[in-house]
């Protein structure tokens, strides 16, 4: 936003549901990580969580939507692993479209904000 790049707009897009935040930037990207990877806890190493932690966000994203966003195979002689059911992708999808449509809305009145970081404007 700034000519030296020092100054930057960062929008946060979050859902919450009786208090509790049931997809933002974090649980989008663990969704993205397990849709890329096919493992939870590959996905949570990769947004650098901890198995708790990462397992407490798939609670939240299974419960939070009508029906589940993650599908979990036990492993052993299949393999396991995870994966994003129809419904996550349609979610992970609309909020990739809602913090696209945010940061947009937001360039558009951003520079006015971060140019009174200098001051007062001369007449």
């Amino acid at each position: 936003m700034s000519e030296d790049g020092g100054t930057t707009l960062k929008i946060k897009a979050q859902v919450i549901a009786d208090g509790v935040i049931a997809i933002g930037p974090g649980k989008a990207q663990l969704l993205a990580e397990i849709a890329r990877t096919g493992s939870i806890a590959a996905a949570g190493r990769a947004i650098g969580t901890s198995y708790r932690r990462t397992r407490d966000m798939v609670d939240i994203l299974n419960t939070g939507w009508g029906a589940p966003l993650i599908e979990t195979a036990k492993g052993g002689a299949s393999g396991g692993g995870s994966r994003l059911t129809d419904h996550g992708r349609a979610v992970l999808e609309a909020y990739r479209q809602l913090e696209t449509a945010v940061q947009a809305a937001g360039r558009a009145h951003a520079q006015d904000l971060i140019d009174l970081m200098n001051g007062p404007a001369r007449k």
